[in-house]
């Protein structure tokens, strides 16, 4: 009996141990075998691009414009040339074609023998004078009618005027020379002095000068010599014709009969 149950005990201890075994067995190939972790894919390095900073304040460089050419520019390369009687005539021509018929043309032109000569640029204005009215103290003693002039001189601003009437010191004489520009000076006042006694000589801006025509104030019929202060410039180096608002004042000048006298033979142009 005793033997039986140290067998039985040592029989069951084994079987115990089997058990076990066959378990661990189970269980070990119940779990699940490791997959092997794939290896990492080496990541490539990525470029990188630096853009450059932009600049505050500054911004894309305009295109130039084309400077447009003055007339100092054209006078430091060449030098200034003296009006001639062509200059008159082609201007004439050219802007008061605009408006006109070829037959209206023909009556606007002004004739070659209208012009006395032009100064070269050598005179002085009273030397000038001098040469083209060699008979002017004859002239001034004949001439008895108010409201008009003998001489006309047309240049282009108040401050020309009296430089002008200062600078014919020498030709003028004791003739009676009237300012005719509106600065300072009013129209009724220059209206008085011509209806009040006997002028000889005007010197004045275009705009008066055709302001008191239109008003029949100033005569023509005893006008004799009409000058163009041609040559000279102003601080912008412009000359008389070269000023747009005196152009056309002078243009719309000459169409009141005195491109009329000229062609009759009355009146003699000249370019100073």
């Amino acid at each position: 009996m005793l033997f039986w149950s140290l067998s039985y005990s040592g029989d069951l201890s084994d079987n115990e141990e089997k058990e076990k075994d066959t378990n661990m067995i189970e269980m070990m190939q119940q779990e699940p075998t490791p997959v092997p972790s794939s290896p990492k894919k080496d990541k490539q390095p990525k470029e990188c691009f630096l853009l450059p900073a932009k600049e505050k304040g500054k911004e894309a460089p305009k295109t130039k414009k084309r400077r447009k050419k003055k007339i100092s520019d054209l006078l430091a390369k060449s030098e200034p040339k003296p009006g001639v009687p062509e200059d008159l005539q082609k201007l004439v021509m050219d802007q008061l074609s605009i408006k006109r018929s070829v037959i209206e043309l023909e009556e606007l032109k002004l004739p070659d023998s209208c012009f006395l000569p032009a100064n070269d640029l050598s005179h002085s204005l009273s030397s000038y004078l001098k040469q083209i009215c060699p008979k002017w103290a004859k002239l001034r003693r004949n001439h008895k009618e108010k409201k008009s002039l003998v001489m006309l001189i047309i240049c282009s601003s108040a401050l020309r005027a009296l430089e002008l009437i200062r600078s014919m010191a020498a030709f003028k004489g004791d003739c009676k020379v009237l300012k005719l520009f509106a600065k300072h000076i009013k129209i009724q006042e220059q209206v008085k002095l011509l209806e009040k006694g006997v002028v000889h000589l005007g010197v004045g801006t275009p705009g008066r000068i055709k302001a008191l025509i239109q008003q029949d104030v100033l005569n023509l019929n005893s006008l004799k010599y009409l000058v163009f202060d041609w040559n000279w410039r102003d601080q912008k180096l412009r000359r008389l014709m070269d000023i747009p608002e005196i152009r056309k004042e002078v243009l719309e000048l000459l169409e009141m009969r005195l491109i009329s006298l000229c062609r009759a033979e009355s009146l003699k142009l000249g370019l100073f």
